[in-house]
């Protein structure tokens, strides 16, 4: 199955919002279809240039969270290093680093297909960012076959069907512990999105790599990481999650005990201004059902296993069910699904093989 619809064109994913006087009350979650106009009046969305006024909204609120996206002034030369390769058959292991910012080294594995480094290679080969789950042992290796999670290896398994992939570790995991404060950010949240699309900088930056669209893959700390990552950064043009959501207000029942400062949600390498709202969760500015409705109308798979005890299945439903209007309003529907194994927090064959399927048909 092929997606035809055009690539997106930047100005889909233009962030220009209203100014208001004051600041409005907070939209729906679970309506999406409604928007603030330039009084602060609330109106429906009627068609995509409005959704693109509710979309602006949306990352302000994340942005209010999370700190904002750094600004192109912080896109220092890459200066990418190698540390270590090792043949894996197909393709190539390289243990790299490179530079997202003046003063910042990021660690992260590039794999590549031995058909890309081929002498003379005419073709260019899709590209793919694989994000890790929270793990404080092997962080990005545990994607590569590293760690002893064997469903997790997709940057590896990727790279045997012929794609580039790059895992980088996610900021105070794992051995890689930037100063968030004393490089301008709120959250650990926001230096792993410009991480990641420092990344994609890097991905772009080999002859061989097709510019300008690249998938999105991740489990877990992952599988949300992928889906922020991909609502500021456009040339993700098809996004993968498992076990990655649910919505603030089903996060362990809602338990005031773990949104206090410095757990949970609220830890420094996610997003600590959620703690301030321990208590009147129904008031965060933004949830995930607006956070996939922003990514419209690019496909995105979302696996819940049933018994996933971290994330709710029945919550995902909703917030697809949500986000669906949106993708609806671009004639789209199709392009959001949501798979349910009978599975505990994980990322089974099943599912990964309909995950890689989706990025063959939308990056090959």
């Amino acid at each position: 199955m092929r997606f035809p619809f055009p690539l997106l064109a930047l100005a889909v994913f233009a962030v220009s919002p209203a100014t208001f006087a004051a600041e409005p009350a907070r939209l729906p979650r679970d309506h999406l279809l409604l928007r603030h106009d330039a009084t602060g009046t609330t109106v429906p969305v009627r068609t995509p240039a409005d959704w693109q006024q509710r979309r602006a909204e949306i990352v302000r609120a994340m942005e209010a969270m999370m700190g904002p996206l750094p600004t192109p002034a912080k896109r220092a030369p890459l200066d990418v290093r190698v540390d270590e390769e090792t043949d894996c058959g197909t393709y190539v292991r390289r243990r790299i680093s490179y530079q997202s910012e003046p003063g910042n080294r990021v660690p992260a594995f590039l794999c590549l297909p031995k058909a890309a480094l081929a002498p003379q290679v005419n073709r260019q080969f899709a590209g793919v960012l694989c994000l890790h789950e929270t793990d404080n042992s092997v962080g990005a290796g545990v994607n590569v076959g590293l760690g002893a999670k064997n469903k997790r290896a997709y940057t590896s398994e990727l790279a045997a069907r012929g794609f580039v992939t790059i895992a980088p570790n996610y900021p105070l995991l794992a051995g890689y512990a930037p100063d968030l404060r004393a490089l301008g950010y709120a959250s650990g949240t926001m230096k792993a999105i410009w991480d990641n699309i420092r990344a994609l900088d890097v991905l772009e930056s080999l002859p061989f790599v097709k510019p300008g669209a690249f998938g999105a893959i991740g489990h877990s700390l992952g599988g949300h990481n992928s889906i922020f990552t991909a609502v500021f950064e456009p040339r993700i043009v098809a996004v993968v999650s498992s076990c990655g959501l649910d919505s603030f207000l089903d996060y362990a029942g809602g338990d005031p005990k773990l949104w206090g400062p410095g757990i949970a949600w609220s830890q420094e390498r996610y997003i600590p201004r959620l703690a301030a709202y321990a208590g009147r969760l129904a008031e965060i500015p933004f949830d995930l059902h607006e956070v996939i409705g922003a990514l419209a109308p690019r496909p995105v798979f979302l696996s819940a296993p049933l018994q996933d005890k971290n994330f709710r299945w029945d919550s995902v439903d909703r917030i697809a069910a949500a986000a669906r209007e949106v993708y609806t309003l671009y004639r789209a529907s199709a392009r959001l699904t949501v798979a349910h194994p009978a599975s505990a927090h994980d990322f089974p064959d099943a599912e990964r093989e309909t995950a890689y399927r989706l990025l063959d048909s939308v990056l090959k």
